[in-house]
């Protein structure tokens, strides 16, 4: 299948990553603002014994009772910096290799499968980025109760470090992490260029840059239903290994994560928190693109 790109032919150049790498980190800072709360329920909710929350409202009313509302955005720092460093690789490298492409293509269109390339390359790199700020990030927002572990990001990543070492601490779950980002990230660009490509052939009188705002948000929150519902299973995978005890481990890898919720939960146990996600798909995701985009434009 090829898809019609109705854009001028990309140039390779350190000015053109530069203007990737900004935009990229905007559209970060912009997913991190809107979906944290979002993420928050969803972490708590897969990371949390069987039967302490009734579901996506009880997490949120006892987070509301205990928390008040500040607990949602618990461990924002780290994701608003950190985020904002992952989807900025994610979009530089994605750009980077569409230019590689175009190059080799001689202004030929890429096919679905080439999008899909580019993304899973982009995921695959942001992966090893994304996994020790996930791992931090997701040890603050689980923290309850008067007594911390971790007073802030510096520290939970000191603490981590100094038990567990790298490979089984700050790194802890990066092989589930590659994984998803490789997978997901290359159906999530292949959607949002398969749904621009379709909007160019519909209107063939504009091009990439005249496409309304409110459509580059509808195309990105369909690209995040597309990413979360393919790979779901794999983050609570990830999670479940990212929230384990440090000291005394409950799960030994990621196969073993797979039995033990099978064996407890069956199939349920592999989208415990799925609706916050799906919830936080659209606004986070369509926000993502759209200031991406955006601040492009405004780069020129």
């Amino acid at each position: 299948m090829t898809i019609e790109l109705e854009e001028p032919p990309l140039t390779q150049d350190n000015k053109q990553v530069f203007k990737d790498l900004l935009g990229g980190t905007m559209g970060g800072i912009a997913q991190v603002l809107v979906g944290q709360p979002f993420d928050t329920v969803k972490v708590r909710l897969q990371s949390a014994p069987e039967g302490t929350y009734n579901g996506a409202l009880d997490v949120i009313k006892k987070l509301l009772a205990n928390e008040g509302p500040k607990g949602f955005y618990k461990g924002t720092l780290t994701p608003l910096v950190g985020v904002g460093a992952c989807v900025s690789v994610q979009f530089s490298v994605n750009e980077y290799m569409k230019r590689y492409y175009d190059q080799k293509l001689q202004g030929r269109p890429l096919s679905l499968l080439q999008f899909f390339n580019c993304g899973a390359i982009a995921g695959f790199a942001n992966g090893f980025l994304a996994s020790p700020i996930e791992h931090i990030r997701i040890r603050l927002q689980t923290q309850t109760g008067a007594v911390k572990a971790f007073n802030g990001p510096i520290d939970c990543a000191k603490k981590i470090y100094q038990s567990n070492g790298l490979g089984h601490g700050i790194y802890r779950g990066l092989v589930p992490t590659l994984f998803r980002e490789s997978v997901g990230l290359g159906i999530y660009f292949a959607t949002y260029e398969a749904l621009i490509a379709r909007e160019l052939r519909n209107d063939k009188s504009i091009v990439r840059q005249d496409i309304a705002s409110w459509k580059l948000c509808a195309f990105g929150g369909l690209s995040g239903y597309t990413l979360w519902i393919g790979i779901y299973p794999v983050d609570v995978i990830k999670s479940k290994l990212q929230t384990d005890s440090l000291s005394k481990p409950v799960y030994k890898g990621s196969i073993d994560v797979v039995k033990k919720v099978f064996a407890s939960s069956g199939i349920k146990g592999f989208y415990r928190g799925f609706i916050p996600t799906i919830l936080r798909a659209a606004p986070a995701n369509g926000a993502t693109f759209a200031v991406f985009e955006i601040t492009m434009r405004y780069l020129g």
